[in-house]
């Protein structure tokens, strides 16, 4: 029995697998890139990177709702919600550019009645 002899390696096979593989990955990276709520940040001049305090991080929506971390919160919760947390935490304040003004005024005044002074806000770098 003879062998035939290969010439070259057949590489559409791999192609199609490495292909596939590669939308697999790019469709997945979308859904995994943000994992937060979204919000459409105002710019500002400067700012320093954010900490990764999840548990401590207020969101307001466009439509001017209260998230904290993930979980929504309403505005009769928020003053209860807020003696929870420990006094020296740092607060974190992320607000959509296109919210109403008053519903950042509430937030920031539950926070500091509470005495939470240690706020950070979220914004976009305009440079």
């Amino acid at each position: 029995m003879t062998l035939k002899k290969i010439d070259g390696i057949n590489i559409v096979p791999f192609i199609d697998i490495m292909l596939v593989l590669l939308v697999i990955v790019l469709t997945t990276a979308t859904f995994v890139a943000q994992g937060q709520i979204p919000v459409t940040l105002p710019k500002a001049q400067s700012g320093s990177k954010p900490s990764q305090l999840k548990e401590r991080e207020f969101t307001i929506t466009e439509k001017g709702d209260y998230f904290l971390g993930k979980e929504p919160v309403s505005l009769e919760q928020l003053p209860k919600l807020i003696t929870t947390l420990p006094k020296d935490s740092p607060i974190i304040i992320r607000g959509d550019a296109k919210s109403q003004f008053e519903r950042f005024v509430v937030l920031v005044g539950a926070l500091q009645d509470a005495g939470l002074n240690n706020l950070s806000i979220i914004t976009k770098s305009s440079k």
